[in-house]
C-alpha cells in the first residue's frame, strides 16, 4: 500500500478528534493569535492559565482575557478558578486522534492541563503522524507523558458517561497548517 500523504495523515486526525468529542479546527500560521482568541471568547473565558514559555504570538489577540502564566507554579485553588489553558504539545496520532503532551516547551506541567474545565491545545500539522508506534519513536521515555483523546470521560456504575471527572470537560483543537500539507 501506499504511504498516506501529509494531508490524508492531517484529515484522518480531524476526523478522529471529531470523532473522541472534541472540537478541531484548521487555521494557517497567521491566523493563530486570532483563532486562539475566539475559542476562549466562545467559551467566554475571563481568565486563563498558560505555560511560562507558551509563544507569545499565540496570546497576541487577547483582549479581555486575563493569562495566568505558570511561574511559579499555580497552587490548585489558582487553577481550579481558571477557565481554560491553552498550551502546545509533543506529538498527535491520527489513527487514535490523540494529543501527547511531554511538558515540554510551551506544554506545561500535567496539574496545569487536568484542573481547568477547557484545554485548548495548538497542534502543528507537522506534528501529526499516523499511528501510535510512530508517536512512540518521537517521544522521550524518560519524560511524563499525557496522552489525551478527547474530553476527560468516565462511566459510573449505571454505565452513563460523565465528562470532566479527570480532567477538562472540553477539548478544543486547533492545526496550524504551514503550507506543509502537500503529499
Amino acid at each position: 500500500a501506499e504511504a498516506a500523504t501529509r494531508a490524508d495523515v492531517v484529515a484522518l486526525f480531524t476526523e478522529r478528534v471529531a470523532d473522541n468529542r472534541a472540537a478541531v479546527r484548521h487555521v494557517g500560521a497567521d491566523e493563530l493569535g486570532t483563532a486562539v482568541a475566539a475559542a476562549l471568547w466562545a467559551r467566554e473565558a475571563k481568565q486563563i492559565a498558560v505555560p511560562a514559555d507558551l509563544p507569545y504570538g499565540w496570546l497576541a489577540e487577547l483582549d479581555g482575557v486575563r493569562a495566568l502564566a505558570d511561574t511559579p507554579p499555580l497552587d490548585v485553588d489558582a487553577l481550579a478558578d481558571v477557565d481554560a489553558v491553552v498550551t502546545g504539545c509533543a506529538a498527535a496520532i491520527a489513527q487514535t486522534g490523540t494529543v501527547v503532551l511531554d511538558g515540554g516547551r510551551g506544554q506545561g506541567r500535567r496539574a496545569l492541563t487536568l484542573l481547568p474545565g477547557f484545554h485548548l491545545c495548538v497542534v502543528h500539522a507537522d506534528q501529526i503522524v499516523g499511528t501510535v508506534p510512530e508517536a512512540v519513536t518521537r517521544l522521550d521515555p524518560a519524560r511524563p507523558l499525557t496522552w489525551i483523546s478527547g474530553p476527560s470521560a468516565t462511566h459510573g456504575i449505571e454505565m452513563r458517561r460523565v465528562e470532566g471527572v479527570h480532567g477538562p470537560r472540553h477539548l478544543e483543537v486547533l492545526v496550524v497548517e504551514d503550507g506543509l500539507l502537500a503529499p
